[in-house]
């Protein structure tokens, strides 16, 4: 039996691009597979520094994955290595 993944993103309120790949990420969700949250990095302080404007940032299982955009092939290609 395998483990589901683990998709983080990290994002910001008012963030366009974060809002298209949190839409991206929760309808390929549906398929399974993993697991996913989201952080606001503005609400801490550690984050802020470390993202600043960087978002949305997607790690799966700790690992950075993608910055800004991704498309649905390609996180399905990540997820699946």
């Amino acid at each position: 039996m395998t483990s589901l993944r683990e998709v983080v993103v990290y994002s910001r309120k008012g963030c366009h691009l974060c809002e298209i790949v949190k839409e991206t990420i929760t309808k390929l969700h549906r398929r399974g597979g993993f697991t996913w949250r989201e952080i606001d990095v503005d609400s801490n302080s550690d984050l802020r520094r470390e993202f600043s404007d960087e978002v949305p940032v997607v790690f799966i299982d700790g690992r950075k994955a993608f910055k800004y955009r991704m498309t649905e092939q390609d996180f399905l290609r990540k997820l699946a290595s």
